[in-house]
């Protein structure tokens, strides 16, 4: 059997923490080898376990996300290991400078797991043996998704599937919100600034009528939809009967579904 992947979750979440450790434990080649609670919690076990991949979230006491990866960087003489940087929306500058920083993957909080270990898989299947050059500049991983008529189909049978009806403005606004987060996931960082202003001027009309749009549809799917197909998608992340996700969360899933799926393809 292949060497298991080293993974130490940071998060001050402890509910979250002890969900991702139960659930990446149970996956045949990945290990948990470290969860912190705080940045100084995370640095200290860094460096003592030296893991394939950190899944480190934005904001944390003592030492946020940033710090950590600032600490990481400084390092020059082991090799770097992959980052996945948990955000949430609202933290659009923090998501920009943990980018220039270095951070090798964004996931929108909440998620769904089995897209979280497929994620750390094609992440780590070929890390360097050598420490990239600090002066470099690191662009977060954009799968190559393939041709976008194959794009189009599915992400349209996808929102068929959750039951967002195809009449409504939103339902434009948000396949087109798909596949440019598909294309380019630094977009999360910049919903309110580049993705809803691009939307906007393509089908001539406001960026705040674009979310707008994007709210109701994802209202409608909600009060429509199917229960199974919705707990499918969501399920792991957030309870599907109590809360609706945010447009960038819902957003953010998908997009991530469609990568995978394309790259699995």
């Amino acid at each position: 059997m292949s060497k298991k992947i080293k993974i130490i979750v940071a998060d001050d979440n402890r509910n979250l923490c002890q969900m991702l450790q139960n659930y990446l434990q149970g996956q045949e080649d990945l290990i948990v080898v470290g969860v912190a609670n705080n940045g100084l919690e995370a640095w200290e076990l860094i460096q003592n376990q030296e893991p394939d991949l950190i899944i480190l979230d934005l904001v944390m006491p003592n030492l946020d996300g940033l710090g950590v990866l600032e600490r990481i960087n400084s390092r020059t003489t082991l090799n770097r290991p992959k980052i996945i940087m948990l955000t949430a929306f609202g933290q659009e500058s923090l998501t920009h400078q943990a980018m220039m920083l270095g951070v090798d993957y964004f996931i929108l909080k909440p998620f769904d797991l089995d897209i979280l270990s497929k994620r750390i898989r094609s992440l780590t299947q070929d890390i360097p043996s050598s420490q990239p050059s600090q002066n470099s500049s690191v662009t977060p991983v954009v799968t190559n998704v393939g041709s976008g008529l194959n794009l189009h189909v599915e992400v349209t049978t996808m929102m068929h599937q959750i039951g967002i009806p195809a009449h409504v403005k939103g339902y434009q606004y948000i396949r087109d919100a798909i596949l440019m987060v598909v294309e380019d996931v630094s977009l999360l960082g910049a919903v309110t600034k580049e993705l809803y202003p691009s939307i906007a001027k393509k089908f001539d009309t406001a960026p705040s009528r674009v979310e707008r749009g994007i709210r109701h549809a994802i209202e409608l799917a909600w009060e429509r939809g199917h229960t199974d197909t919705l707990k499918r998608i969501f399920g792991y992340s957030m309870n599907i009967e109590r809360q609706k996700p945010t447009n960038s969360e819902f957003i953010a899933l998908l997009a991530d579904k469609l990568r995978v799926m394309s790259k699995v393809s």
